[in-house]
C-alpha cells in the first residue's frame, strides 16, 4: 500500500513538472493625449499609429498628458516638441458676405474694427492656439475689434460662417465644411506635438509614425 502511494505522488509530480506555466499577459501601456480643439483631427492619426499593446486616453487636461497637440509654438516651451504635420489657417466669409479675396492689409483692417461696418468678425477666445498664430501672423500688434464675437470651437466657428450672412473668421484647414468662401489664406502652420520628456518606448514609436 505504501509503494502504491509513493508511484501517485510521484506520479502527480511529474505531470505537475511537465505541464507549461502560464505566459504572463503583458500590461498595456496607457499613453494619455491631449488635442487642443484645433488639432482634435490628429488625434484619430494617433490612435492608427498606437502599438497593439498601448492604450491611448483622450484626456481634457493638457497637464495631465503624455502627448499634447497644438498648433504653432507656444511663449514658453520647456520640455521636447516634434513637428508631426502642417495646416492651414483660413480667413472664411459666408458665401453671401461681400468680403472677397482680401490682402493682408485688408484682413488686418476687418479685424481691427476698420473694414465694412455690416461685415460681422469672428474670432476664437485669445488663449486659442489657431488664434495666437492668427495675431501673431496677422495683425502684428494690432488690437483685435472689441465688437468681435466668439466662437466656442471650430465647429461653431464653421457653422457660423456657413449659415450666417455678412460673416468672416478664421478657421484650421481640416475644419472648413460647407460652402463658405476662402478669402485668405496662412499656410505651413506646425503642428506640434509636446511631451514631458525625451520619447522613449511607445511614445517614441508613436511620434516617429506621426512624422511619417
Amino acid at each position: 500500500m505504501k509503494s502504491n502511494l509513493c508511484w501517485v505522488c510521484a506520479l502527480v509530480l511529474l505531470a505537475a513538472s511537465c505541464t507549461p506555466s502560464a505566459t504572463p499577459i503583458p500590461k498595456a501601456q496607457i499613453i494619455s493625449v491631449y488635442a487642443t480643439p484645433a488639432t482634435q483631427p490628429w488625434i484619430a492619426d494617433i490612435f492608427a499609429c498606437a502599438p497593439a499593446d498601448t492604450v491611448i486616453s483622450v484626456t481634457g487636461d493638457p497637464f495631465e498628458a503624455d502627448v499634447s497637440l497644438r498648433l504653432g509654438e507656444p511663449d514658453f516651451l520647456a520640455t521636447p516638441a516634434f513637428q508631426i504635420d502642417t495646416e492651414e489657417i483660413l480667413v472664411v466669409t459666408q458665401r453671401q458676405s461681400p468680403v472677397q479675396n482680401m490682402s493682408v492689409e485688408a484682413v488686418r483692417e476687418v479685424f481691427a474694427g476698420q473694414g465694412n461696418p455690416s461685415v460681422q468678425v469672428w474670432v476664437f477666445a485669445s488663449g486659442e492656439d489657431v488664434q495666437r498664430v492668427f495675431e501673431q501672423v496677422m495683425m502684428e500688434g494690432r488690437i483685435v475689434t472689441s465688437l468681435a464675437r466668439l466662437a466656442t470651437s471650430p465647429q461653431h466657428m464653421s457653422d457660423t460662417l456657413n449659415n450666417q450672412p455678412n460673416t468672416v473668421g478664421i478657421l484650421p484647414r481640416h475644419w472648413k465644411a460647407g460652402d463658405s468662401r476662402v478669402v485668405y489664406t496662412i499656410p505651413d502652420v506646425p503642428v506640434l506635438a509636446i511631451v514631458n520628456e525625451e520619447p522613449q518606448g511607445e511614445i517614441q514609436a508613436i511620434i516617429a509614425c506621426l512624422q511619417k
